[in-house]
């Protein structure tokens, strides 16, 4: 395809693709400056690199500069300093996987298109192999502690709420239930990881599952703690598990290739599944003994 050949239109999709490799290109210089460890910085760098020679591949056929998008560049760099630098560079090469399905619309009509394609996949590779973040090491136990304090406060709560329906009583039986819990989940995966002899570090194995078992106590039991009624307490809580699953989920999807949504509704029903039944299980109970507060 000669230069005089291009239409507006294919013009303007290739400002927009221009565009989309000089935003990475300072995006990961600037990834590059804010870690630590000397060879993941300069792989960056390479990649970098290579999306300038992108680049200049457009700017051949458009014959034009393109600005950087500033605003891309200055969220993909914060969240990569808030959130870790795995999550924020998958999250940027998810945007790339959108714009590699748009160049593909563009095979045989621009010659150097293909082996934009082949390099853009080399730098996913590249990416994978070159990242070793403490927090996705330890993402097991993370993991763990979110699932079980989930699954069992939400459960303990729903149960509380309705044999008791008074919201300071179920806040003081939530927080020693969820303390309690707690330290027993951090002791039991630190004699866990221990016994199995892998590469994480069994102390922070267990302070990993314990902070997130007491911040997610923390986010659920802190409605009881602020309003009166308790079946508004009960509702806030369960649409405050339920943001935890879904933040957190989509954090592991990016940062792990997983499938969000099967990990999603996982989480989500069992529990929901058990809050349910727990709520019932203090109604039939509180109705048996003949319990009023």
């Amino acid at each position: 395809m000669t230069h005089s050949s291009i239409n507006n239109q294919l013009k303007t999709s290739m400002l927009a693709f221009q565009q989309d490799e000089i935003t990475s290109y300072h995006t990961y210089l600037k990834l590059a400056e804010i870690i630590k460890h000397e060879h993941n910085a300069n792989t960056l760098r390479d990649i970098a690199q290579q999306e300038l020679f992108h680049y200049k591949t457009w700017k051949r056929y458009t014959n034009q500069d393109v600005s950087p998008n500033r605003l891309k560049i200055l969220f993909y760099t914060w969240i990569a300093r808030l959130l870790g630098l795995t999550f924020g560079i998958k999250l940027m090469e998810r945007g790339e996987e959108k714009a590699q399905k748009s160049y593909s619309t563009l095979l045989g009509k621009i010659p150097e298109i293909k082996q934009v394609l082949h390099e853009e996949e080399i730098h996913e590779k590249q990416l994978i192999s070159m990242i070793d973040e403490e927090s996705l090491k330890y993402a097991g136990s993370v993991v763990l502690g979110l699932n079980d304090a989930l699954v069992e406060l939400t459960g303990a709560l729903a149960g509380l709420t309705f044999a008791f329906q008074n919201t300071r009583l179920i806040a003081l039986a939530g927080l020693i239930t969820g303390i309690s819990a707690s330290l027993s989940m951090a002791a039991s995966e630190y004699l866990s990881t221990k016994a199995e002899a892998g590469e994480q570090e069994p102390l922070k194995a267990a302070v990993y599952t314990g902070v997130a078992y007491v911040l997610t106590v923390t986010v659920l039991i802190l409605p009881y703690l602020i309003f009166s009624n308790y079946l508004f307490c009960l509702v806030i809580t369960l649409c405050a598990a339920i943001l935890i699953i879904t933040g957190f989920n989509f954090y592991i999807s990016v940062a792990k290739d997983l499938d969000f949504r099967k990990r999603f509704l996982e989480m989500s029903s069992i529990s929901l599944g058990v809050a349910a039944l727990s709520f019932i299980i203090g109604y039939i109970i509180r109705n048996t003994l003949g319990i009023e507060l």
